[in-house]
């Protein structure tokens, strides 16, 4: 058997680092028996998937020297490999199962659906799709299709039993079918979940393992049913430990920078990064913590992979890249590596149009431009509140700022531009107001080159993470503080439209 495995991110957002760790795992797992290591684009969220979400995806696992040998951009012989290009596959497979009375046409409403959970949560019971079309006959269900009534199609689950769990890591894990509703596997649109499309074309790509993160456990009943209605051999199962904040919390944005151009923009090494990625929850034979992937492919064996909480500690990681900085790096290679960092001719060239009326002579350029070059601006709460703000105040800005920003599909100086135009105006506030705080967040200074020129240059990663840096400055947004603030930009947003 020829050991096949995927990663299959989603193009909605930030190339996640949960992505790259899972991408390490199964190229690792797939190289080191002589296997083959699959990308594929899971993008039939046709709201939010973009492009420039995908490319994105491609270019960071490419920097941290993640390849794969089949994808999106590496025709095989089981493409295509984006879901918006499998959409006939899908709806033939949704058929099948219909019509061998695996699955049924569901016409309840979203406010039946949402009176049956309100119900079963009041009675303490598991929220589940109570089964109700399934008491359709097939000349109800031919004239609800025939009056055009919008529907679903949901797969069947038994009533009682229980599914074992396979799992190479963890054994036997019993899940009663009593806890797992009944899946939506297509949409009203036409458009497959995520439960029916992940495992057609895991079946299809001819995937051999799957490993993906442990919060995939539930699900894994219902794709063990799927195979099962098919008549497919299920692959095998390697549930990995989520990623954590250093407070064991899930690894998440709001505690954590959690995109790799973050780590790209702030100056890591692909290689150390990548090395840190693997210490997480696995470990080389002799207990060496800095290694290449080179050395993590010689080496691997799933069973080393530890089940306890691994911690992504920021800190941990920023003494490991300097190791790699030592003792990887002459002169030469270090003034190389930085160079194609931040001081390579095309940089500049961006940066250059946004300071060259200012500058008189080359000495005032360094000054100008640090902050391009910079991570986190050194601030103190004086330098972001204005004299007629409060901090409260200053936080709601940075922060409704900060949610507009992570909504941005296109990143760009007009986009920006009308983004802090309508914060103003969502708050009520002159734009100069809005705007002194988020000068001092971006650029560590009261002034600076082209505000919204410069954004764009660093890139929403960077942006954002200062922003988000800001506001920890100013203490922080607490739980209370965020709900509160959420409840109103939610207000705000659906006043908009």
């Amino acid at each position: 058997m020829i050991v096949r495995t995927r990663v299959a991110p989603s193009p909605t957002g930030d190339p996640h680092v949960g992505t790259a760790y899972m991408a390490l795992f199964s190229l690792c797992f797939a190289h080191q028996s002589g296997g083959q290591f699959v990308l594929r684009i899971e993008d039939t969220d046709a709201e939010r998937s973009t492009a420039e979400s995908e490319q994105s995806i491609l270019d960071s696992l490419r920097w941290l020297g993640l390849d794969w040998d089949e994808g999106p951009d590496k025709p095989g012989p089981h493409g295509p490999y984006r879901q918006s290009e499998r959409l006939d596959i899908y709806r033939e497979h949704v058929e099948h199962l219909v019509e061998q009375g695996h699955a049924f046409h569901c016409f309840c409403t979203a406010g039946r659906l949402a009176e049956m959970r309100a119900e079963q949560m009041k009675n303490k019971q598991t929220t589940r799709y109570d089964g109700l079309c399934m008491s359709l006959s097939n000349d109800e269900v031919a004239q609800k299709l025939e009056a055009g009534e919008e529907h679903v199609i949901r797969m069947k689950v038994p009533e009682e039993g229980t599914c074992l769990v396979q799992d190479r890591l963890r054994g036997e894990i019993p899940i009663e079918y009593s806890q797992i509703d009944m899946q939506v596997l297509q949409k009203s649109d036409g458009n497959p979940t995520y439960h029916l499309a992940v495992v057609v074309d895991d079946y299809l790509m001819e995937i051999t393992h799957i490993i993906r993160g442990e919060e995939w456990i539930n699900s894994a009943p219902k794709h063990m049913l799927l195979y099962d209605y098919f008549g497919w051999d299920m692959p095998e199962l390697i549930h990995m430990p989520l990623l954590r904040n250093p407070d064991k919390s899930k690894l998440s944005k709001r505690k954590n920078p959690t995109s790799i151009r973050f780590y790209e923009r702030m100056g890591f090494l692909p290689e150390a990064v990548l090395n840190y990625l693997g210490m997480l929850g696995w470990s080389m034979p002799d207990g060496e913590e800095k290694f290449s992937l080179e050395s993590m492919i010689e080496h691997f064996n799933i069973e080393r992979i530890s089940l306890g909480a691994p911690v992504f500690d920021v800190d941990k990681l920023k003494w490991l890249n300097g190791r790699w900085l030592r003792e990887e790096l002459d002169d030469d290679r270090f003034a190389d590596r930085i160079s194609e960092w931040a001081y390579n001719r095309e940089s500049l060239k961006r940066i250059i149009p946004l300071i060259k009326e200012r500058v008189d002579v080359f000495s005032e350029v360094s000054d100008m431009i640090a902050f391009f070059a910079s991570g986190l601006p050194a601030l103190e709460e004086v330098d972001l509140v204005a004299k007629n703000q409060s901090v409260d105040d200053t936080k709601k800005i940075l922060q409704f700022a900060l949610w507009d920003m992570e909504a941005l599909a296109t990143w760009d100086r007009d986009q920006l531009n009308t983004l802090f135009e309508n914060v103003a105006v969502d708050l009520d506030l002159k734009i100069r107001d809005v705007l002194a705080p988020v000068f001092v967040a971006i650029s560590g200074k009261p002034v600076s080159p082209p505000l919204f020129d410069s954004m764009a240059v660093l890139g929403p990663d960077m942006t954002r993470a200062r922003m988000k840096h800001a506001i920890d400055v100013l203490g922080g947004v607490s739980k209370k503080l965020n709900k509160k603030l959420e409840k109103e930009y939610q207000s705000i947003r659906r006043s908009r439209t």
